[in-house]
C-alpha cells in the first residue's frame, strides 16, 4: 500500500506577509489591495486566520472584506516573494523523496513510499517534513497522510492550520463515511444539489448505493464517485507536473467601457503572459480571454492557434480578437489573459507560414533581448511607446 502526503502550506501569502512583517503577526492580514489608500476594488487573494474570523475569505471584493475587517492590515501581492519561499518549501520535500507532485504555489502530493525503508515510518517523516518547514523557513503546514491523492488530500484540511491527520487503509471507509457529499472530488455545487435530490447527504449514502445505480443515473460520473466513495484512487503522483495555464488578470480602480483603455490593458496583460512563458519555457496554443463586468457577471472565451507562441503581440492579436466578439454592453470592472494548451520551449516541431516566418522570428529575438534587459535593469527599464502616453 502507497503512502501519500498532501502538505498545504497555511493562509500560504498572509503567512508570508506575517513572517516578512513581525508586526503583522496575529493580526488580521488580507492580502489583495489597500482600501485605504483608494485602491479597494481588488478582490482577497488570501487572508490569514485572525482575518478569517471576522468572515473574510479569499476571492471576496477588497471592498466587502473592508466593511467586515476594517482594523485589518491590507497588503498588495507580492508574488515574487511567494515564489521565492515556495522554491524553499520544494527543496524541503526533495529531501524526502523525488516524486513530489506541485498542484499550486503552496500544496504538494509527495509519495514517500520508497522513503520508509530508509528514513523510517510514513508518520514519522511526515513529521520530520513539517518540522524542517517550520525551522527553516517559519511557516506552518497542514499535513494529509494516507494510501492515496485522495484521501490524502481530504486529510490535510481537516485541522487546519498546523494539523496532521493520518488515515490507514484499514480506516479509509470510516473516515469518509460522514463526510458530506462535497468533499467528493468533482462535486460542484450542481452536483451537489443533484445528489442531495437523489439522497446522498454525506459520502457514506454514496458508498450504500449500488454501482449499477449510480452508473444508471448519473454515466460516467456515477463510476467516478463510487470508486472515490469507497476511497480509491489510483492516480500516482507524477513529479513531471505542468501547468495548464499561464494567466494574469487587473482590476480597474474603476469600471470602465473605454474601448481604447480595455484594449490597452489586454496588450500589457498579454506581455506579461508572453514573459512568463518565456522564462518557464513554455509556448502556448492557446489564448483565454476573461471578462467580468461591473455587476459581476463573469464571461470567458477561448482560442486556439495552429501554431504555438511565445511574443506578446500574437497573445494580444488573439486576446483582441475574441473581445471584439463581446458584447460592450456594460461597463468593465476585470480583464484577464491566459495562454493554455502548453508545450516545452523547442519540444513540439511545427510548420509555419513562409511568408512571415523571418519577421516571427525577428519578434520572438526582440522580446528575449527584452527579457534580458529587464533582467539586468529592472522591470521599468523598458516599455512600450503606447504606455507613455
Amino acid at each position: 500500500m502507497r503512502s501519500i502526503l498532501h502538505v498545504d502550506m497555511d493562509a500560504f501569502y498572509a503567512s508570508v506577509e506575517q513572517l516578512d512583517h513581525p508586526e503583522y503577526k496575529s493580526k488580521p492580514v488580507i492580502v489583495g489591495a489597500n482600501p485605504k489608500e483608494g485602491k479597494g476594488r481588488g478582490v482577497v487573494a488570501a487572508c490569514s486566520y485572525e482575518a478569517r474570523k471576522f468572515g473574510v475569505r479569499s476571492a471576496l471584493p477588497i471592498s466587502r472584506a473592508w466593511k467586515l475587517c476594517p482594523e485589518g492590515v491590507y497588503v498588495r501581492p507580492r508574488m515574487d516573494r511567494y515564489i521565492e519561499v515556495s522554491k524553499q518549501i520544494m527543496e524541503v520535500f526533495q529531501r524526502y523523496t523525488d516524486l513530489v507532485e506541485p498542484l499550486s504555489i503552496d500544496e504538494a502530493f509527495l509519495d514517500i513510499t520508497g522513503s520508509i525503508a530508509l528514513l523510517g515510518p510514513a508518520e514519522q517523516i511526515a513529521a520530520a517534513i513539517r518540522r524542517d518547514i517550520r525551522e527553516a523557513i517559519g511557516l506552518t503546514a497542514s499535513v494529509g497522510l494516507g494510501p492515496n491523492k485522495f484521501i490524502a488530500k481530504i486529510a490535510s484540511d481537516l485541522k487546519k492550520p498546523d494539523g496532521f491527520v493520518v488515515v490507514t487503509g484499514q480506516e479509509v471507509e470510516k473516515f469518509l463515511q460522514d463526510l458530506p457529499v462535497s468533499r467528493l472530488w468533482g462535486v460542484g455545487p450542481k452536483t451537489e444539489l443533484r445528489l442531495r435530490e437523489m439522497g446522498f447527504q454525506t459520502i457514506g449514502h454514496v458508498a450504500a448505493a449500488s454501482r449499477d445505480s449510480l452508473v444508471g443515473s448519473l454515466g460516467s460520473l456515477g463510476e467516478h464517485l463510487f470508486q472515490l466513495s469507497h476511497g480509491r484512487d489510483e492516480r500516482p503522483v507524477q513529479p513531471n507536473w505542468e501547468p495548464k495555464s499561464i494567466g494574469t488578470e487587473t482590476t480597474f480602480e474603476q469600471d470602465t467601457d473605454d474601448r481604447e483603455q480595455l484594449l490597452h490593458t489586454i496588450l500589457e496583460l498579454s506581455d506579461h503572459v508572453a514573459e512568463r512563458l518565456r522564462k518557464d519555457g513554455y509556448r502556448a496554443r492557446k489564448v483565454t480571454l476573461k471578462l467580468r463586468y461591473a455587476d459581476f457577471e463573469t464571461h470567458t472565451k477561448q482560442q486556439s492557434q495552429n501554431r504555438l507562441t511565445i511574443t506578446g503581440e500574437e497573445i494580444a492579436a488573439v486576446a483582441r480578437s475574441l473581445f471584439a466578439s463581446f458584447p460592450l454592453k456594460k461597463k468593465i470592472r476585470l480583464i484577464g489573459v491566459a495562454a493554455g494548451d502548453l508545450r516545452r520551449d523547442g519540444g513540439d516541431p511545427q510548420q509555419l507560414p513562409l511568408f512571415d516566418e523571418s519577421t516571427r522570428s525577428a519578434n520572438e529575438r526582440l522580446s528575449r533581448t527584452v527579457d534580458e534587459i529587464k533582467d539586468k535593469f529592472g522591470a521599468g527599464a523598458l516599455r512600450r511607446g503606447s504606455q507613455l502616453l
